[in-house]
Formats: structure tokens, C-alpha cells, sequence
């Protein structure tokens, strides 16, 4: 029998830069009052200049390991959501790995924009349902205000910074995953789009004094997408769930627009408190936005273990998606998250490999074949 994939831990991290809609209309032509009747947002988190996506996605995975009371040695797998990666390459989930200590752990990065967290989810608990691997963390980390334009109000109103982390075990336990939706359309492709900074259009003069590396957004067709897919796809994982919205006892909506939120869940029958916003003080954290406001559900005593949740985004790409959830909780048997002196251990190891790696190619130069 195939075992269940069950979320164990959770964790969040958020920059303590607040940006008010008061220090933006300092700044650029908005109001507080137009900015909140348009989103929902009254403030968000912005990364100080020594924050990353990877060191927010580092903060937010330690604290679900805690949280599941698991070592980093004992991962398989770390997937990192994001659209604000370190690098192109290397994956930001190969430094969070080696900055953990997950010395066992495969390691990649996923784009799916703001719906990569739910994607990733799913790929992770499908591989822990195949038996291929029993652990898995998976992570979504942002800093998405390194690629607006702060003169543009129409987008930098409304991104903020943040990460947010989920523990996958497997377990005989019926119950974590029942039932996902992924979906995408390439087609509208250009309604939410950073145009340059990939292999079509290199980094250039041109493309920077265009401001072709800022986040591009057609609000309005965004807006009616966003609306109709979020209703769609919750009901389809409900149905695939063999389920009804009346088993459903949250939903958490990726924290986009309050608007957009209460349309799609005005389109469902779903009462406001059975639906988790938070949108108004962080802003739109994109794949950080369903893990963060899942911590603070369960900090506000409103997701317990048992409990049914949806989970449900929609993004770039165009991408889209839901997943449902029987809700878990850290495993009975006790574990120890690895101390500090292990981790600096980890990281003095990772160093002196590079060091015999160096070493290494030094040596195969001076004796190589050729010699």
C-alpha cells in the first residue's frame, strides 16, 4: 500500500522592514486609501540589503525542521519555489541544502510564479507517495522587491518579501495530500511577465534602461483570470477529494487581492471565516504567500490537526492550482533538530570540499595528461 504524504512542520520567515502605504505615497502618486480599496494591502515586508531569497528560505526551512522535530540529515529532498532566485544557477534549494546540513538531500528549484508552492507540494508528496523518497522540504521564498519598479503604482504597491516552508513525511496513516490540481496556459503568458534577464533577452543597456527586468502586469485581465480559476480549480480538488465545500473547514487562498480573494470565494458559497486572508500586512509574497498565512492560521488557533484545508493560487505563466489537505501536525515520536555546532560543522565540511576541489584542479593542471 502506497504510504500518505503528511505535512509535519511548518515555518515562516519575514523581513522586519515595514513599507506602509503612507511611506509609499511619499514616494510615488498613490494614497493609502486607493491602494486599500484597490487590494487590500496596507502594508509589506521588504528584505534589508543583507537578506535573500535563499537566507529567508534558510530561516523559514529550520523552523519547519523544528517544528517536525526532524534532522536535516534525515531530508531527501528540498524543492525551493521561487520567481527571485539567487541565481540562475546554482539552485537556490543547493545553498539552502548545504546551509542545513542536509547532507543526504536532493535539491532543486521550481518556477511556476506564484503558484510554484502549490506545484511544489504536490511534486514532493507524489514522490513521497511512490515510495521514492519519506521526506521532503519544501520551501517558498521571495524578495520580489528587488524586481518591481518603484515608480510604477501599479505594481510596486503590491509585492512584498518573505518565505514560508512545509515538512513532507510519509506515513501509513491515512490522511496529509488527498487530492491536487496543476494547471497552466501558456497563452496569456504576457499578462505577468519579467521580459528580460533570460536567454531571449540577455541583460543589455537596452533592456535595462527599458526596464525590461522590472515585473510587468496587465492588472485588469490578471484580475478576471485570477477569479475564474481559483473557483474552478478549488472545486475540482474538492471533487477529486470525494469531498464537498461543506467538508472543507478553511481555505487558504494565495494572498494576491483582498478583491480577487472575495470574488472567488463569493463564487464557492464560502463564508469569510472559513476563508484565511492576511494579504493586508504583508502584500502579495507570491509562492511565500500559502505557507505564511498557513502559520499564522495555525497561530491563530484556526487550523488544527483533522481539519480539511484547501490550499489554491494562481500565477504567472499562466499557471494555476489547488490541493487538498487533511491536516496533520508533527509526528508523535520525538526528534531533535541537529544543534548549531553541527551546522557550523556542516558548513566548515562544505568549505574544505571546495578547498580539495580547488586543490584538485590545480594539481590536474600542472599533471594532467597533457604533461
Amino acid at each position: 500500500m502506497s504510504p500518505y504524504a503528511h505535512i509535519t512542520g511548518w515555518g515562516m520567515s519575514v523581513p522586519s522592514q515595514v513599507l506602509t502605504n503612507a511611506d509609499l505615497a511619499q514616494v510615488i502618486d498613490t494614497t493609502d486609501e486607493w491602494i486599500r480599496d484597490r487590494t487590500g494591502i496596507q502594508e509589506r515586508r521588504i528584505a534589508e540589503p543583507d537578506q535573500t531569497t535563499a537566507s529567508l528560505a534558510l530561516e523559514a526551512g529550520l523552523q519547519a525542521l523544528r517544528t517536525a522535530n526532524l534532522n536535516p540529515a534525515e531530508l531527501d529532498l528540498i524543492i525551493v519555489s521561487t520567481s527571485s532566485p539567487e541565481h540562475i544557477f546554482p539552485a537556490t534549494a543547493c545553498l539552502v541544502q548545504d546551509r542545513i546540513g542536509a547532507v543526504h538531500a536532493g535539491a532543486f528549484d521550481l518556477s511556476a510564479a506564484c503558484s510554484g508552492f502549490m506545484f511544489a507540494l504536490n511534486m514532493a508528496s507524489q514522490a513521497i507517495r511512490s515510495g521514492s523518497i519519506s521526506c521532503a522540504l519544501v520551501i517558498g521564498s521571495e524578495t520580489l522587491s528587488r524586481m518591481v519598479d518603484w515608480q510604477d503604482r501599479n505594481t510596486c504597491i503590491l509585492f512584498g518579501d518573505g518565505a514560508g516552508a512545509f515538512v513532507i513525511q510519509a506515513s501509513p496513516e491515512p490522511g496529509g495530500l488527498l487530492s491536487a490540481v496543476m494547471r497552466s496556459d501558456g497563452s496569456g503568458g504576457d499578462l505577468l511577465t519579467v521580459p528580460a534577464g533570460g536567454s531571449r533577452l540577455p541583460a543589455s543597456l537596452e533592456t535595462v534602461r527599458n526596464g525590461q527586468h522590472f515585473i510587468h502586469m496587465n492588472g485588469r485581465e490578471v484580475f478576471r483570470f485570477a477569479t475564474r480559476v481559483m473557483t474552478s480549480a478549488t472545486k475540482e480538488a474538492i471533487s477529486a477529494a470525494k469531498l464537498t465545500i461543506a467538508d472543507i473547514h478553511l481555505v487558504i487562498p494565495h494572498q494576491a487581492n483582498s478583491r480577487i480573494i472575495e470574488a472567488a470565494m463569493r463564487g464557492l458559497d464560502i463564508p469569510s471565516e472559513r476563508c484565511m486572508i492576511n494579504v493586508e500586512r504583508y502584500g502579495n509574497t507570491s509562492t511565500a504567500s500559502i505557507p505564511i498565512a498557513t502559520c499564522e492560521a495555525i497561530q491563530q488557533g484556526r487550523l488544527k490537526a483533522g481539519d480539511r484545508v484547501v490550499f489554491v493560487g494562481f500565477g504567472g505563466g499562466l499557471t494555476w492550482g489547488a490541493a487538498v489537505i487533511q491536516w496533520s501536525g508533527p509526528f508523535l515520536r520525538r526528534r531533535h533538530v541537529y544543534p548549531v555546532s553541527y551546522r557550523v560543522w556542516i558548513r566548515v565540511r562544505s568549505r574544505l570540499l571546495q578547498l580539495m576541489r580547488h586543490i584538485e584542479g590545480w594539481l590536474w593542471g600542472r599533471n594532467g595528461p597533457d604533461q
